[in-house]
């Protein structure tokens, strides 16, 4: 089976973007964004992944002069090193350094405060899968992640003021369907009580093409040990290359005032069935594909597979909990403003609470989760107290009991 060239492929199948969608927005603030990075010094939490990485890459064309990058994947942390090292007339400070630590840890504290002050904080640190709602025990690490570690992380902030802080949020925290999204919406307002505080933005954006742990990505490994394919057939999103979700998170933490939270102009049309990407996927592989009816005759299909057979794939129905076939940036509620970029629309009233309140709803959420009486439908409860348009989809079901 034919490699294929995947940013290529990104570009005309999926994205249907020759260049970057924010190259306008981009060029147009070039002198206010050399001013704000050139020479200063950057930390980025969560920069082994995806999203991180293609913003290490976009911030590096204005020469800080200082990087650390911070992750648990100590694979991750090399391989972005390789990748920047082994770039033609890629930009890479003198002081650079990465920790394999996570952002909550005691000896993290160490570092920032002794290693500090850095002008550009970026956090990327976060649980970022639907698949990752299965039961009691992986919503309280998701939140623990997404919210208390965030909160802890601001307070030492506060502290330690950078120019400018940036932390990641998602499209499913727009009228939230699964523990996720609800998590990455608490997250927001968790923030938002900060902003008065610091310089703090964040940004919800579409799907990352074949970015870590995408089903897009998953295709590839699959094909290496000759395994089927599984997709739904009716489920669409957003999409952006990972060049552009790493421009959309400078973009909005370099150039947004305090408490916005940025998102792209994307239309509804834009979003592409992962049906087309997965069969639009074969044809420029050159590779015929069996559909299947069910994923174990898939699996069996795939017993013996030699290279020029058609490949085994299984197109199903959603039926997973939390799950939501298309995807929003904002509600009806939200007041945004379209007209101050070309590329990149702003919501402007979002809530701003007290940080009090702010306290006190994490401390029930850890006095519930500490009491060893509770599962996680009381869990969703808590959040729909906090986050009223969250409404979860309940199946029964989650991605781990798929292919």
């Amino acid at each position: 089976m034919n490699l294929i060239d995947i940013p290529e492929f990104i570009g005309k199948y999926i994205t249907k973007r020759e260049t970057s969608f924010f190259n306008k927005d981009i060029a147009q603030n070039a002198s206010v964004l050399s001013a704000k990075i050139k020479g200063k010094s950057v930390l980025v939490i969560g920069g082994a992944g995806t999203i991180g990485s293609s913003y290490i890459k976009a911030i590096l064309k204005f020469e800080p002069s200082k990087l650390y990058v911070v992750d648990t994947n100590e694979n991750g942390l090399t391989e972005l090193t390789r990748d920047l090292r082994s770039s033609d007339c890629q930009f890479v400070p003198e002081d650079y350094k990465t920790y394999p630590m996570s952002f909550g840890d005691p000896v993290f504290r160490k570092m920032f405060v002794e290693e500090g002050p850095f002008h550009i904080v970026a956090n990327f640190a976060a649980h970022k899968h639907v698949r990752s709602e299965k039961d009691k025990y992986s919503i309280e690490a998701m939140i623990e992640n997404n919210v208390f570690k965030a909160k802890e992380f601001l307070d030492l902030l506060v502290n330690h003021k950078p120019e400018h802080f940036f932390c990641v949020s998602t499209d499913k925290a727009a009228n939230p369907v699964n523990v996720m999204g609800a998590s990455k919406k608490l997250m927001e307002e968790v923030i938002m009580a900060f902003s008065s505080e610091l310089q703090i933005t964040t940004a919800r954006f579409a799907n990352v093409a074949f970015s870590n742990g995408s089903l897009l990505a998953g295709y590839i490994e699959r094909l290496y040990k000759n395994q089927p394919i599984s997709c739904p057939s009716d489920v669409k999103r957003f999409f952006v290359s990972p060049e552009e979700s790493g421009q959309i998170c400078m973009l909005a933490c370099m150039l947004g005032n305090s408490g916005e939270i940025f998102f792209p102009k994307l239309d509804e049309e834009e979003m592409t069935y992962f049906k087309e990407i997965t069969e639009d996927f074969f044809k420029q592989s050159n590779r015929e594909i069996v559909v299947c009816s069910s994923d174990k005759e898939a699996i069996e299909k795939s017993k013996n597979l030699q290279p020029l057979d058609p490949y085994p794939v299984y197109f199903f129905e959603s039926d997973t909990s939390g799950e939501k076939l298309y995807e929003e940036f904002y509600t009806e509620t939200d007041i945004v403003d379209q007209e101050t970029f070309s590329s990149l629309g702003v919501i402007k009233n979002a809530r701003k609470l007290p940080k009090a309140e702010i306290e006190s709803t994490i401390l029930e959420l850890k006095k519930l989760m500490d009491s060893g009486n509770y599962d996680k439908s009381s869990i969703v409860e808590l959040l729909q107290k906090y986050i009223p348009d969250f409404q979860h989809i309940e199946t029964g079901k989650t991605l781990d009991q798929k292919m």
